[in-house]
């Protein structure tokens, strides 16, 4: 096992070059995670979160990275967080889905609360992964087999929260052999406090950590031989 001093060290190797071997537009996926209405927008069922979001620049670097990656022929996809009416298949077997059942705001299929939100463009070619269980938008989900099929070895992981689905995403990216980049700066959670040291402390160590500038320069720039 390394010592903390040697592992430092590899974990600061140069960003640039991590990124120009990560970040080939061909296999590379952008995932926006539950930036959805009922989720991050006005009328949120989670205004506390919705507000960090908002206020931390994170939703506006979400949009950059989406409007990057369509410009520079990124694949991007939408992971949603969803439940029925009659709430059929829905997860009940943590504290956080029960009380998301006692929530004034709910994410029902079909409603102006699952849609994403104003600012990030959806084009007819995104693709839209809807979940109605569980804590992550790749686990047991479409996710996996739609990565494959598109030939992705790179996702970029951005969204909420940085609590719960985001680190569930990067963990289940990396187990199932993808290399994981995550926007410092397009990511939020709550307190806001929480999310950079989380990002620092966790999934730094098995993730490329990034700023939105950086990736967007890295998409539009000169390819690698």
């Amino acid at each position: 096992m390394a010592t903390n001093e040697r592992l430092n060290e590899r974990l600061n190797e140069p960003l640039g070059e991590r990124l120009a071997a990560q970040l080939d537009p061909a296999s590379t996926v952008l995932m926006t995670v539950e930036c959805q209405q009922g989720v991050v927008g006005l009328d949120s069922a989670l205004p506390e979160l919705a507000k960090v979001a908002r206020s931390s620049g994170a939703l506006h670097n979400i949009a950059r990275l989406v409007a990057a990656a369509h410009e520079t022929g990124v694949q991007v996809l939408h992971a949603v967080a969803e439940r029925r009416p009659d709430g059929r298949g829905a997860s009940r077997n943590a504290r956080l889905f029960r009380a998301a059942e006692r929530l004034p705001v709910q994410q029902y299929s079909g409603t102006t609360a699952v849609r994403i939100v104003e600012g990030i463009e959806v084009a007819d070619e995104d693709l839209v992964v809807r979940r109605l269980h569980g804590l992550s938008p790749i686990a047991g989900t479409d996710v996996d087999p739609l990565l494959r099929n598109l030939g992705c070895r790179t996702l970029i992981v951005s969204g909420v929260s940085a609590n719960v689905a985001i680190p569930n995403a990067v963990f289940d990216a990396v187990n199932l052999g993808y290399t994981a980049v995550v926007p410092v700066d397009a990511v939020a959670g709550v307190p806001a406090e929480y999310t950079p040291a989380m990002i620092r402390n966790t999934l730094a160590l098995v993730a490329t950590v990034a700023t939105t500038d950086d990736i967007v320069a890295c998409l539009k720039g000169p390819r690698r031989a």
